[in-house]
């Protein structure tokens, strides 16, 4: 996958809710819904990205458990390299998020995912979150 942009996101699930967070910038997806998670950075596992991007938007340390889903191209963006969601469920290992780079952050039910104004990449992904909900 040369030339194409890795990007992690961390399904957090405690007691049958997953974490939303709302998106702070850039303009166009202020105000809409994401998983938690970010580049990854050259020479960086998947995984690792996925920690540290966690630690550095909520303030937390997580366990990436078992990934999820498949790749999902994220929409063309004028300007910026063709990039790739990649998600893993995730548990809190120490800490309380805070939305240190979002507006906000929600724990969503199984029955409230649809709830928010999710962005369109990690929308494929609720399908499979969702049985992590339940169990």
């Amino acid at each position: 996958m040369t030339g194409i942009q890795i990007v992690v996101g961390a399904a957090i699930i405690r007691e049958g809710a997953l974490l939303a967070a709302q998106r702070a910038s850039p303009p166009h997806a202020r105000g809409r819904w994401e998983l938690p998670g970010g580049k990854v950075d050259p020479g960086e596992a998947d995984t690792e990205a996925l920690v540290r991007e966690c630690r550095e938007e909520l303030g937390v340390r997580i366990r990436p458990l078992r990934r999820i889903g498949e790749d999902v191209a994220f929409p063309a963006r004028p300007g910026a390299p063709a990039a790739v969601l990649r998600v893993w469920t995730a548990g809190l290992v120490d800490g309380e998020p805070v939305p240190l780079e979002h507006l906000s952050l929600r724990w969503l039910k199984a029955d409230a995912l649809t709830d928010v104004d999710w962005l369109p990449a990690d929308i494929p992904f609720l399908d499979d979150i969702r049985p992590h909900l339940l169990s």
